[in-house]
């Protein structure tokens, strides 16, 4: 498969095969690196951009920077071998005046094409492919933002393995392989589940939007809740199409209270929240407020993408739990996939796994089954080890002088996140900093940091990135409001030596 082979030393070395190891000492930071795929695979999930004025370039969608780019995240820029599904699919199913985006199956093509129709009225149909399962939805051009909204806020994307077999003519499979029974094993015995409690999605985000269909369809038209600023594409599919939704941006008291009056008095179809958050990293009373759910039988959809199966146990508190297994869990940075976990604990479990059992569709290709499987193997000696080095890097930053705060769990709502934390696990491996004079200071403290810099997270190497730019570009002002800088800088540290790493930080601070 590519070199995605793995062997894992005594040591817990990585293998020279695997795709991430180069960067683990020759990271792309330069600004001549911009558009290289990170890491250096045809499956890349993240791309470089090296400098703060890139990102404010893409934001902009300036062509110039845009060309550049060899990649991007997959639901965000089309993966150059599903562009080249498309190109075909558009051969073959296209009129002179139409586009066409392609799906895993007739039922997420289905899905798309009452998107186009429900939020602007767009016509479309639907083309069976005849390989893979595939189903392609051929739309009017002036309709092409739309389908691409649906691609990358719900997740059910074709993978770029998927869109390579396809275009070789290979058929393949969505069936339980060995690599799956695999992952379901290995995700079980992480989290303390059995594997029947375990879903597997193309996707994170598949996972999640998922996990809203299902509470949405057991209270029919009533709103969800969003508790703390989430991942930007959940709180989209929450607010912008079906039921109200409520949004509360800050974790505090009064928060909790409007939570308690709105569960209390109306019809709630579930409450979302990340644990700990992106990208401030705090978290809320899970305890409590599970206890304020439960009695008033109202769903706990909970993302620990960045608390991981390693660090928290949300089992006792949550209903769904979410997880993005593209992040730590695979590591590497060159597979997509996710997860749903229903907590055997929770009160509502039968109801909830009577819905999936219905109307849940495996969408993740062997393929990438595969590879996650192989990357995995290592996941849990992985994850001590980046808990330890961002602990290291994080204790570095919040005593260094020109930092004006560093958000990391074991400096906000640690007494929170401590209520599901596992003994003996850390952290997790992300932070954000945030410098004194950041508006002056950030660009240039960014573009001299040597480590590699793209979106994404919870790779083997580490990682960094303006999130607030890239997340949340056309409401800065509003997120400002609500706690987070501009000026942020997100960091998931990885696996190199964390002496290393803090020379890198103490130098690009040096600059400033």
């Amino acid at each position: 498969m590519n070199g995605l082979s793995i062997s894992v030393n005594s040591d817990d070395s990585l293998s020279a095969q695997r795709p991430d190891q180069a960067l683990l000492t020759n990271p792309l930071w330069r600004a001549e690196d911009l558009g290289k795929p990170i890491p250096a695979s045809r499956h890349a999930a993240s791309v470089a951009m090296p400098l703060w004025e890139h990102v404010v370039r893409y934001e902009q969608k300036d062509p110039a920077l845009l060309e550049a780019l060899q990649c991007g995240y997959p639901r965000f820029v089309f993966n150059p071998i599903v562009n080249e599904l498309f190109r075909e699919c558009r051969r073959r199913y296209a009129r002179g005046d139409e586009l066409c985006l392609t799906f895993p199956s007739r039922r997420v093509a289905e899905k798309c094409a009452r998107f186009l129709n429900e939020t602007e009225r767009f016509p479309s149909r639907i083309e069976e492919f005849g390989l893979n399962d595939l189903h392609v939805v051929v739309f009017p051009m002036e309709a092409f933002d739309t389908a691409k909204r649906y691609w990358q806020h719900y997740g059910n994307i074709v993978s770029s393995r998927l869109a390579q077999a396809t275009l070789d003519g290979r058929e393949g499979t969505y069936e339980k392989s060995t690599a799956k029974k695999a992952l379901l094993t290995r995700i079980a015995k992480l989290a303390g589940v059995k594997s029947a409690d375990i879903r597997l999605y193309p996707s994170g985000m598949s996972a999640l939007s998922s996990a809203l269909e299902c509470v949405r369809a057991a209270k029919p038209g009533a709103k969800s809740i969003q508790l703390g600023l989430p991942y930007v594409d959940l709180l989209r599919i929450q607010t912008k199409w079906g039921p109200e939704a409520a949004f509360y941006p800050v974790l505090n008291e009064e928060t909790f209270e409007a939570i308690t009056w709105q569960v209390e008095n109306a019809p709630i179809a579930a409450v979302f929240c990340e644990f700990p958050g992106n990208p401030l990293l705090q978290s809320c009373d899970i305890e409590r407020l599970s206890a304020l759910l439960r009695k008033n039988k109202v769903p706990l959809v909970v993302d620990e993408t960045l608390g991981s199966f390693v660090n928290v146990d949300l089992l006792p508190f949550a209903d769904i739990i979410v997880t993005s297994l593209t992040k730590y869990f695979s590591g590497v940075g060159d597979v997509m996939a996710g997860s749903i976990i229903t907590s055997p604990s929770s009160p509502l479990n039968e109801m909830l796994k009577k819905y999936l059992r219905k109307h849940y569709e495996d969408r993740l290709w062997d393929d990438d089954a595969a590879v996650l499987e192989a990357n995995s193997r290592d996941f849990d000696h992985r994850m001590h080890r980046i808990n330890t080095n961002a602990e290291r890097v994080g204790d570095f930053l919040q005593a260094h002088p020109r930092v004006q705060r560093v958000y990391y769990p074991k400096f906000e709502t640690t007494v929170n996140y401590k209520k599901a934390h596992r003994p003996g696990s850390g952290f997790g491996g992300m932070f954000s900093l945030v410098l004194k004079d950041a508006a002056t200071k950030a660009p240039k403290f960014f573009d001299g940091l040597r480590v590699s810099k793209g979106p994404s997270l919870g790779t083997n190497y580490t990682l960094a990135c303006p999130y607030t730019l890239l997340a949340h570009f056309d409401e800065l002002d509003f997120v400002e409001s609500v706690g987070v800088s501009p000026n942020l800088v997100r960091v998931s540290v990885g696996i190199e030596s964390p002496d290393d790493t803090i020379a890198r930080f103490a130098d690009a601070l040096s600059l400033i």
